[in-house]
């Protein structure tokens, strides 16, 4: 099955369309270094010629531990990206956790994000569906990629065709996760285009005790064996100072090596694609 084009603002992902980077900070820490990242980015991406969506949560109801920094909170985290879209037009995406934060999410929000451990969640996919936005689905760290059919299934029920999907590895015993780079081939024979989340696929999830744990030294490899297998989008996390992040700071990316890595990754994609 081909797999079909989704638009996000000026950007077209999947067909025969480049790669599109969906980078930015786990949560929204403040207005200021969320502003500064998106600039970054933005400059980054530009002079390679890569399309670019803007990702932070303004609400990690998922985090470790009751006492771990969760972000703003919904509506002070929308105005925050809503300043990124009118800044630096960039396209952003969020998580919503429950049905009622659909509708203004998706007043600002290019892409809702349905988090992993939400995959399942029947009313909250067709809530999603509903908002007419474009659906980012992360597959539950227990799923198998053809089970993604049936959240496809559940967004499509009201009219919404516009779904991309999500790897983000595979639980692999207890704090650990695995990548089956056989996941992307056969999620793409749905026909949805599929994002390969590199940063989320080397943490250790709870594996710090009260907080996950991460291996950033293997995002690059990832990344890289990822668009070499065929993928329309890459997922990463990035901070100017990870060892500093409030949110899943080991298994971020220095944003001082985005330029380099992306580099690499877009020359290893153009052959992918055949266009080299």
């Amino acid at each position: 099955m081909a797999v079909r084009e989704v638009s996000i603002g000026n950007l077209r992902m999947g067909g025969d369309n480049p790669l599109v980077l969906i980078a930015g900070p786990c949560v929204i820490e403040d207005e200021k270094t969320t502003l500064q990242t998106a600039e970054r980015l933005q400059q980054i991406t530009s002079d390679l010629g890569v399309g670019l969506v803007f990702k932070a949560s303004y609400d990690k109801a998922n985090r470790t531990s009751v006492t771990s920094y969760r972000g703003p909170g919904m509506a002070e985290g929308l105005r925050i990206l809503g300043r990124v879209k009118e800044l630096f037009s960039l396209p952003v995406i969020s998580d919503v956790h429950d049905v009622s934060q659909v509708a203004p999410a998706g007043e600002v929000l290019d892409i809702i994000q349905i988090p992993a451990f939400l995959s399942r969640q029947t009313d909250l996919l067709v809530a999603a569906g509903n908002s007419g936005k474009v659906i980012n689905v992360k597959k539950g760290q227990f799923m198998a990629p053809w089970d993604m059919k049936n959240a496809i299934g559940k967004v499509e029920s009201t009219g919404n065709t516009d779904i991309v999907l999500t790897e983000r590895g595979a639980s692999f015993g207890y704090n650990n996760l695995v990548t089956d780079m056989r996941s992307l081939v056969i999620m793409r024979e749905l026909g949805c285009p599929v994002v390969f989340d590199a940063t989320h696929s080397v943490q250790l999830p709870g594996g710090a005790g009260t907080a996950s744990a991460g291996q950033r030294q293997y995002v690059g490899a990832l990344s890289r064996g990822a668009a070499a297998v065929g993928i329309d989008g890459l997922f990463w996390e990035v901070h100017a100072d990870p060892e500093q992040a409030l949110c899943d700071g080991p298994n971020s990316l220095f944003l001082d090596d985005v330029g380099p890595m992306l580099k690499s990754i877009m020359a290893i994609d153009r052959i992918a694609r055949g266009s080299e």
